[in-house]
C-alpha cells in the first residue's frame, strides 16, 4: 500500500485532487508495512486498551505531503481481519479525506455489508466536492479558539487546510474566554470556507453566529445545547484516550456531568430539593454520557475488536452532529401498530409518527415489532409473539419462523400496514447522506446482540444501568 500511495502522490501532485484507496488487509510489503498489534485476549479488557494510536508516522507524513499538494486520500477498508485502522486512518485524517469501514466484508457471504458498500460508494462518487479549500474560524476579541476536531491539517493557529471538502463531514472547535467580557453584550463566531467548486469556480461560504453575553450562571444553563456539549465531549474524550488512556477519558466524562450539576446546584442553592437537580436544558446530559460510555469507541469490559473501536473513534471525530447523536442515543419506535393519527404529510404521502421509546428492555414486548434507528443502521426486531397480520402484511412471511435470517428489504406489498411501514422507514432514510441499511432481527438471530446492546438504559455485565448511573452521580455530588 505504501509504495502505491507514494506513486499516486507523485502522479497527482501537479494537479491535486483525490485518491481513493480500497484496502482488504494489513499492508505487509514496502514502505509503511505494518504488523498485527491486536491481542484478541485483550478485547474485553477493563483496564488499559493499547494501540489506539498509529504504529508508524509514515501515513501521517504522506498525508501532510498530500495536503500540501491539495490531494485528499479517502480510505475504504474492506477487511475480514485486523488491518491496523489506527495507523491507516492517518492518511485520511490529515489530508481531509473520508474513512469507510466494512468489517467481515465478503461479497457473497455478507450481503448486508455488500449492499452498504454499494450505497456508500454511490453517494461518495455522486456527492458534491470542493477542492483546494481552507477554513478559518474567527471569534470576538477576548475569546480564543484553541482546539479543532475533524479531518484536516492545521496550517496556522486558525487556518484549516482541506484538500477536499464534502457535505457529509462535521467539525468541532473548543474556545476559551481569555479576557473579561463585562463591557460587551454579545460575541460573534465566524467560519469562512474558501474552496474551488467541481466546475472550477472559486467560492467562499461564511457562517456567522452571534451569542449574548449574560451575567448569571442560570442564564448560561438555560441556553445550554446538550447535544453539542455531548458531541464536543465525545471528541475530547477520544483525544484523551489516545494521548493518555481510556479510563482517564471515561473518568473525565463522568466528572463533566458531576461538575456541571454541582455548579448548577450551587447557583440555585435556595432550592431545598432532595435527589439530583438539573436545569431543563441538561436533563438528558447524564443519559447521553452513560450512552457515550457504552459506545464501541469508549466502552470497557465488552469484547470490542481494535479496528471496530478505532473506526468508532474516527466517526465521532468527523461526522456531523445529528449523525453522532443517533449513534450515541438511537431512536426506538414500535411499528407493528402504526396509525395515521398525528401523521406528517410529505409529498402526498402520510408518514406515521410513532412515539420515541426509552432504550430499555422494559419497553419491548415479545408481542411487538420495534424499529431502532442507530444512524448507520436500522434494526427491525420482530418478537416471537408478533401478530400474524404484521408478519404477513408487512414482511410477506407466513409466520415468525419463516422470516429469513439475512433479510434487509421490506417487500412492497399492497396493504395499508405495508405502505405505512415503508413510508416511515423511507422517511427516516431519505434525510441522510448515507442511507442506513435495514436489518430484520428475529428473537433468535445473531444480530439480536447488536439490537440489545443499544438498550443503554439497561445494566450489562460491564456497565451500569441508567438508574445506577444516576445514583453514582448523586454519590459523587454529595462527597
Amino acid at each position: 500500500l505504501g509504495p502505491a500511495l507514494q506513486a499516486a502522490y507523485k502522479l497527482m501532485s501537479p494537479t491535486g485532487g483525490r485518491i481513493s484507496v480500497f484496502q482488504t488487509q494489513l499492508p505487509s510489503l514496502g514502505a509503511g508495512l505494518l504488523h498485527s498489534r491486536e491481542d484478541p485476549n485483550q478485547r474485553s479488557s477493563t483496564k488499559v486498551v493499547q494501540h489506539l494510536g498509529p504504529a508508524t508516522d509514515f501515513y501521517k507524513k504522506l498525508a501532510l505531503d498530500c495536503s500540501g499538494q491539495q490531494i485528499a486520500v479517502d480510505l475504504f477498508l474492506l477487511s475480514s481481519q485486523y488491518s491496523d485502522m489506527a495507523s491507516l486512518a492517518c492518511v485520511s485524517k490529515y489530508s481531509a479525506g473520508s474513512i469507510f469501514y466494512y468489517p467481515s466484508f465478503h461479497d457473497v457471504h455478507n450481503p448486508t455489508q455488500m449492499e452498504k458498500f454499494q450505497k456508500d460508494l454511490q453517494r461518495y462518487l455522486t456527492r458534491k466536492i470542493g477542492f483546494e479549500a481552507v477554513m478559518r474560524i474567527r471569534c470576538t476579541k477576548g475569546l480564543s479558539i484553541h482546539t479543532f476536531h475533524g479531518n484536516f491539517f492545521v496550517r496556522s493557529t486558525d487556518l484549516l487546510s482541506l484538500a477536499n471538502v464534502n457535505p457529509d463531514s462535521g467539525f468541532a472547535v473548543q474556545m476559551s474566554i481569555e479576557e473579561s467580557l463585562a463591557d460587551t453584550s454579545l460575541v460573534c463566531f465566524q467560519a469562512a470556507l474558501l474552496y474551488t467548486s467541481s466546475k472550477g469556480k472559486r467560492r467562499i461560504r461564511v457562517h456567522t453566529l452571534c451569542l449574548p453575553v449574560v451575567n448569571s450562571l442560570s442564564d448560561v444553563f438555560a441556553g445550554a445545547d446538550v447535544q453539542a456539549i455531548t458531541c464536543l465531549l465525545a471528541n475530547m474524550a477520544i483525544d484523551r484516550s489516545v494521548s493518555s488512556n481510556l479510563s482517564d477519558a471515561r473518568d473525565a466524562l463522568v466528572n463533566a456531568v458531576v461538575d456541571s450539576l454541582s455548579a448548577y446546584r450551587s447557583t440555585v442553592s435556595n432550592l431545598q430539593q432532595s435527589g439530583l437537580i438539573a436545569p431543563a436544558s441538561l436533563r438528558l446530559f447524564p443519559l447521553y454520557v452513560l450512552a457515550l460510555l457504552k459506545q464501541k469507541a469508549l466502552r470497557t469490559g465488552t469484547s470490542t475488536r481494535l479496528d471496530d473501536r478505532v473506526f468508532a473513534m474516527c466517526e465521532f471525530k468527523s461526522q456531523p452532529l445529528q449523525q453522532i447523536m443517533r449513534m450515541i442515543h438511537p431512536n426506538l419506535y414500535r411499528i407493528d401498530d402504526l396509525s395515521d393519527e398525528g401523521a406528517l404529510h410529505v409529498n402526498d404521502t402520510m408518514v406515521s409518527q410513532p412515539p420515541i421509546l426509552q432504550l430499555t428492555a422494559e419497553k419491548i414486548s415479545i408481542q411487538g415489532a420495534y424499529l431502532m434507528d442507530c444512524g448507520t443502521g436500522l434494526y427491525l426486531w420482530v418478537g416471537k409473539g408478533c401478530s400474524q397480520a404484521f408478519i404477513g402484511d408487512v414482511l410477506g412471511c407466513q409466520d415468525h419462523a419463516s422470516i429469513p435470517q439475512n433479510m434487509t428489504q421490506i417487500p412492497e406489498l399492497e396493504t395499508p400496514s405495508s405502505e405505512r411501514t415503508r413510508s416511515f422507514i423511507n422517511w427516516l432514510q431519505e434525510n441522510r447522506s448515507f442511507s442506513p441499511i435495514l436489518h430484520v432481527v428475529k428473537d433468535d438471530s445473531s444480530a439480536k446482540t447488536n439490537f440489545f446492546q443499544q438498550l443503554i438504559e439497561d445494566r450489562t455485565e460491564a456497565a451500569l444501568s441508567y438508574y445506577e448511573f444516576l445514583l453514582h452521580i448523586q454519590q459523587q455530588l454529595s462527597k
